[in-house]
């Protein structure tokens, strides 16, 4: 059953079947939190990774902001179309996906912040990934992930979902390793606590790991530079 329009979920106000369109003045890129769990430490590696960008993102005259999935309570798909067929051929019918399709579609580029578990993506990052199509095609992204070893299985398996969604893809994929691996406390810390370690966080923000996400981001801004390829299949 349809809902009362308008309403608001995770701080977005929706109408049914709106995807607004960016404009050339202003650009905005998503930092997308794609991991769930009840104890999770995306949200902190979303954070780092804003703080990292943002006197980049300044110059460039570029806003980023965090988009946390877990705000918008996504079950499995549960629509009754397919998500190529939205807004054209089809409408979705549940507040939570008409959400979470104008949340994306008022972004111009995303950077995924991927978790790993089991050496693959999550459930929720393909699951939100899938809920959508057209709200992402043709639009730049990057994939920054995070895990044991930095999460390259999970980054390998998301970058080729997106690549056949027709989205544009930074080369540059950072891959964030906790401390010592296995044998420090940060892997601890993360998995029964939540709490991104102060040895972590700091590798993180150092180095190679910040010179990655850099070149991610200055790929997005090339991207973003070029001919823009927005569109619906026919």
């Amino acid at each position: 059953m349809l809902q009362d329009w308008p309403i608001s979920v995770a701080g977005f106000t929706m109408s049914p079947c709106v995807t607004p369109s960016p404009t050339m003045s202003s650009k905005k890129i998503a930092i997308i939190t794609t991991s769930t769990r009840v104890i999770r430490i995306g949200p902190s590696v979303a954070a780092l990774v804003k703080g990292i960008l943002e006197p980049a993102a300044a110059e460039a005259s570029l806003e980023l902001e965090i988009v946390d999935l877990k705000s918008f309570n996504l079950p499995l798909y549960d629509e009754a179309v397919p998500p190529s067929s939205v807004p054209k051929r089809a409408q979705f019918a549940h507040a939570h996906s008409i959400a979470w399709s104008n949340a994306i579609a008022s972004y111009d580029a995303y950077i995924l912040v991927i978790p790993e578990y089991n050496m693959g993506m999550s459930g929720s990052t393909k699951n939100a990934i899938d809920y959508l199509y057209n709200e992402w095609r043709g639009r730049p992204a990057a994939i920054v992930s995070y895990g044991i070893f930095g999460g390259t299985g999970a980054s390998e398996q998301v970058k080729g979902v997106l690549s056949a969604m027709k989205l544009r893809l930074a080369d540059t994929r950072p891959a964030l390793a906790f401390a010592n691996d296995v044998k420090g406390p940060d892997l601890f810390a993360a998995v029964n606590e939540g709490v991104l370690g102060k040895e972590s966080s700091e590798l993180w923000t150092q180095g190679e790991n910040k010179r990655k996400l850099l070149a991610a981001f200055g790929e997005i801004k090339e991207l973003l530079q070029a001919a823009p390829e927005v569109g619906e299949d026919a």
